[in-house]
């Protein structure tokens, strides 16, 4: 049987990463004892929950495009009501009403604060945004460190069991896996930054908030992806959603801490 090698392929430094560039093929090491396959087991089963993560990222970043569509349209309508009671204010001034005036005093000075909370809040969305971005590039770096690693179980069960297809070489799947691993530090470094930064925008966001709602005497209920929300076992702070993305360990000697929160093809080897 031939063994089929994909040759990766080249991308931009903030596009999609490549796919693996080789596979060992499964049906090689299919005849051995089942209880001699327990890393591959384990290192398949962390590729699934990778492929999960990074499923769970992408509906993330579709959700937060959606809450940034509304809070841009909920800016302007507050910029509306600003425009509104800064009429209102100027028609109490001319009725020399001071009950009115103070009134509309009051109510032009809540609107210039729900403005400038609205506004804000875009910019927290956006910073959200910008942080979901480098998360699914951290969760597909994952998913195809990952699955080198279960390449690498592969060709290491096949190597203690003495098989050899043409053109087999363990080194290089070893040399794969390590490359990834590289490759998910430095993706994770980056989510880490960018969520840095959205959490400073979230809470310049909810002081302008507070200001607003304390000045118009009542609570607002906008959406916060980040508030925390304690699940058991899982991250509070990660993704919209509340999951823990990259934190499950591997059975390879290198681990890759958790990014706060998110295939290869051919059957061949090499």
């Amino acid at each position: 049987m031939a063994l089929a090698l994909a040759a990766a392929c080249g991308g931009s430094s903030d596009g999609p990463p490549p796919p693996l560039g080789r596979h060992f093929q499964e049906s090689f090491i299919a005849g051995l004892p089942v209880d001699q396959q327990s890393e591959v087991i384990k290192t398949q089963s962390d590729y699934n929950v990778a492929q999960r993560e990074q499923a769970k990222a992408e509906a993330d970043q579709r959700e937060q495009k959606l809450q940034l569509d509304v809070a841009k349209n909920e800016a302007r309508a507050a910029k509306l009501d600003l425009d509104s009671a800064t009429q209102r204010e100027k028609m109490a001034q001319q009725s020399a009403d001071m009950n009115r005036i103070n009134e509309a005093t009051r109510e032009k000075r809540g609107a210039e604060l729900a403005r400038n909370a609205a506004d804000e809040r875009v910019k927290y969305y956006q910073a959200y945004g910008a942080w979901l971005h480098r998360l699914l590039r951290y969760t597909q770096e994952n998913t195809y460190w990952r699955e080198s690693q279960y390449e690498l179980a592969k060709a290491r069960l096949a190597q203690k069991n003495n098989i050899a297809p043409a053109g087999f070489n363990y080194d290089n799947f070893v040399q794969q896996e390590q490359q990834r691993a590289k490759r998910v530090q430095a993706a994770k470094a980056k989510a880490d930054g960018a969520k840095g930064a959205a959490l400073d925008a979230r809470q310049r966001w909810l002081v302008l908030q507070g200001e607003a709602d304390k000045t118009l005497g009542k609570k607002s209920e906008f959406p916060d992806p980040m508030s925390p929300r304690p699940v058991e076992g899982t991250d509070p702070t990660a993704g919209s959603g509340g999951s823990t993305i990259g934190g499950t360990s591997s059975g390879s000697d290198q681990q890759v801490p958790p990014a706060e929160d998110s295939t290869g093809a051919g059957n061949g080897s090499e």
